[in-house]
């Protein structure tokens, strides 16, 4: 590909390389490969189910060991709220009301949410917020029709004139309405730390924000760190960081050749969430907890979902601890015994779910312990599971790498080849979905932190097909956070409830029990 001089430029200033840019560019020509899926797993077949002594166990494992280990909860919120209210934007592109009433439009179009919205308009958080606005942005608001009024309440949510939700980070949208004041996301970790991630009452936070965001997150934080400081008892140090532009990928038209803008530049797009591996990879602690912008709780639930993230935490401690003495004891004994190396398998495949190699009995002695050490030596990852109830995303599945390797991985639905009737099946047959629920371990037995770009699986992103400015493209994935970035960790599936999973994907999701104070 021969690029003008005013696009090497680009390429540079973008912080990539000629060669990386190529690469993409050969990614997209060549294709990547589907993933290969052996079976779904499921309870006893690479997902634990813990009972409820065992779940009390690791919880006061966890307590016991929390004020001796840092902890960082890591929080991806780069996302904006524009797709929350999909359904909104959708309405005020395409109803008309001089040619029929909101219910008929809504009876047309069979659009639930929509409906939802208005049914349950009082019990948004930001119900008064829009009343209060409307006296500035229509001040004959009571005097119009039901329809009118209508029209008039979701242009205040949404247009530049009113509150502008659809422009702000999700994070920041009110979710929940409490006696006297509204809570957004960002508070609500605040809040949720504070119960399992404060050791000796601080509560560190990372976020992965849009710089252009910056401004907001911070006014945010200032507004409500006194508070919530107060009612914890808890010191909170948040930082943030972005999703670097080194990480974009080149857009392509669909005979794979650069699009280029009328101005003749490249475009380039966000990576998407794997991207920020690169900014889990900054964070050094003992124990980092992930978790979405958007999955958070009313206060009433707060003790319930710090439970099960103790419990997470708890079983990552014990099996981190075992791992570690492994190592510690090969460096100590040049030549453990027979017995010795077969307590360090069994380890690795009743705890890891870790298939070894089908020659290890083949190997020599040294190459035995150089294997096992390697398989123990890697960042290490619990991950919470819920039972399958139809949410789009990824889920929990054995797959087969090219190596012949069979291991754990976590796959969206569009690594999955459905035209293939095996893979349709294990993909029909999934019981659990995952809700990014992750706890993560990223020190090794000597207590230096891992270089986590070594355990990604370059060849495990995917390609879309997008739009831009009406014209079809192609957009290249890099491997997801929590799939192929994490593919060659040691991982271990927990099956969660669903009362520890409550993102906010649309509007009405802020209308479920999770959301709602109960008087």
């Amino acid at each position: 590909m021969d690029f003008t001089a005013q696009q090497l430029k680009q390429i540079e200033n973008h912080g990539l390389t000629l060669k990386q840019v190529e690469n993409q560019l050969q990614t997209f020509k060549e294709g990547i490969p589907f993933i290969n899926l052996t079976d779904c797993a499921t309870i006893e077949n690479g997902i634990l189910q813990i009972s409820d002594d065992k779940k009390q166990t690791y919880i006061k494992l966890y307590n016991s060991k929390l004020d001796d280990i840092e902890v960082i909860k890591f929080v991806p919120a780069s996302g904006a709220a524009t797709r929350m209210f999909k359904s909104l934007y959708r309405f005020l592109d395409t109803y008309n009301p001089s040619k029929e009433s909101i219910n008929a439009f809504i009876n047309k179009t069979k659009d639930n949410t929509l409906k939802l919205f208005f049914v349950g308009l009082e019990k948004f958080p930001f119900y008064e917020a829009i009343l209060q606005q409307l006296k500035k942005t229509c001040p004959n608001y009571n005097s119009l029709s039901d329809d009118e009024k209508k029209v008039c309440i979701v242009e205040c949510l949404l247009g530049e004139t009113g509150l502008n939700y659809g422009n702000l980070p999700k994070g920041l949208v009110p979710f929940h309405k409490y006696k006297e004041h509204t809570a957004s996301a960002f508070a609500e970790h605040l809040f949720e730390a504070s119960k399992y991630a404060a050791p000796n009452k601080k509560a560190h936070l990372h976020f992965t924000i849009s710089n252009n965001h910056y401004n907001k997150f911070k006014s945010e934080y200032d507004r409500i760190k006194d508070i919530v400081s107060n009612k914890t008892d808890t010191t909170f140090i948040t930082t943030e960081s972005y999703q670097k532009k080194s990480t974009d990928t080149i857009a392509v038209n669909l005979d794979n050749t650069p699009f280029v803008d009328d101005d003749g530049y490249l475009v380039f797009r966000p990576g998407g969430h794997g991207a920020l591996i690169e900014n889990l990879n900054e964070q050094d602690a003992d124990i980092i907890f992930i978790k979405n912008i958007d999955n958070v709780v009313t206060y009433q639930y707060e003790e319930d979902v710090a439970n099960y993230k103790k419990m997470l935490g708890g079983l990552l401690l014990e099996q981190r601890q075992t791992s570690f003495k492994f190592l510690e004891m090969l460096d100590e004994n040049a030549n453990p015994t027979e017995e010795f190396i077969h307590e360090i398998v069994y380890f690795l495949q009743d705890n890891f779910n870790n298939i070894l190699s089908e020659d290890f009995e083949k190997f020599s002695l040294k190459y035995q312990i150089e294997y096992l050490r390697e398989q123990l030596d890697k960042p290490i990852r619990v991950c919470g599971m819920v039972k399958n109830e139809g949410e789009p995303g990824g889920g929990p599945f054995w797959v087969k790498h090219e190596s012949g390797k069979i291991s754990l991985q976590i796959v969206e639905s569009v690594q999955i080849n459905k035209e293939d009737p095996r893979q349709l099946r294990c993909l029909n047959d999934a019981t659990h979905f995952n809700p990014v629920d992750i706890v993560c371990s990223v020190r090794n037995y000597k207590g230096e932190k891992f270089d986590l770009l070594k355990y990604v699986d370059y060849k495990a992103g995917f390609i879309n097909q997008k739009t831009i400015n009406g014209q079809d493209i192609k957009a290249l994935e890099r491997p997801g956070l929590w799939n192929g970035s994490m593919a060659h960790w040691n991982t271990i599936f927990v099956e969660v409830p669903l009362s520890t999973f409550n993102p906010v994907k649309t509007v009405v999701d802020l209308l479920k029990e999770s959301h709602q104070i109960s008087n």
